[in-house]
């Protein structure tokens, strides 16, 4: 989900982080560091989604595929729990068809509603044919039903590491979320492999996936 918070424009070219001397977290303010991560990642987020949205739409069928079979497996079992999607945005893999799937295999799938700014996503059980309407970033959400619990949250990601930490799109909605759920769910981060990085240089806020899954 686009961000609120990191993509504000700056005057100064983003900090290459690898480039950084070893001592650069005792030299610099944690407001400085910050900073710089911040511009480092809104620069990578541009550079990723622009490689992802330049993949043809046959190749995108046919990776979101190989990811949907491989959360078969990571997942194995789908009867009686609810699983947490989403519904595509700018080229993130499409898991729609697999949704439907898990759906006829007796599981539930509950959809993220973004309520407010800063605030926590509300996940609501959909299936094919209840309503939907146009979000925040104009993404299709259900337009009713009470919030409910998933038991395995997929998380779309911008990029992600080798800590299986998650680049998104800078608003901090999944974090947040994660952070205030009672019983801590399966969680998955999905994307294309070709998205790896070294590390997102993660912060105190950011909450690691469990497992990445990807094409």
């Amino acid at each position: 989900m686009p961000d609120e918070a990191e993509t504000a424009e700056y005057a100064s070219p983003p900090c290459f982080m690898h480039e950084l001397s070893p001592d650069y977290c005792t030299v610099r303010s944690s407001s400085d560091a910050w900073s710089d991560v911040s511009r480092w990642r809104q620069a990578e987020r541009k550079r990723l989604v622009d490689q992802r949205l330049a993949i043809d739409a046959e190749e995108r069928q046919l990776r979101s595929g190989r990811i949907a079979a491989l959360l078969d497996l990571t997942i194995g079992k789908y009867s009686g729990r609810i699983v947490g999607t989403y519904w595509p945005f700018r080229g993130e893999p499409d898991l729609r068809n697999w949704g439907i799937r898990v759906i006829e295999r007796g599981g539930r799938i509950a959809l993220p509603v973004v309520i407010q700014k800063s605030w926590p996503l509300e996940y609501r059980i959909w299936t094919p044919g209840d309503p939907l309407e146009r979000g925040v970033w104009n993404i299709l959400v259900p337009s009713r039903g009470p919030a409910v619990q998933p038991d395995i949250v997929i998380a779309p990601v911008v990029g992600f590491d080798e800590e299986h930490y998650r680049l998104g799109y800078g608003g901090g909605f999944f974090d947040r979320t994660l952070a205030i759920m009672p019983k801590k769910p399966l969680t998955i981060g999905v994307g294309y492999a070709q998205s790896r990085l070294p590390t997102i240089y993660p912060q105190p806020h950011d909450i690691p996936m469990d497992v990445v899954v990807t094409d």
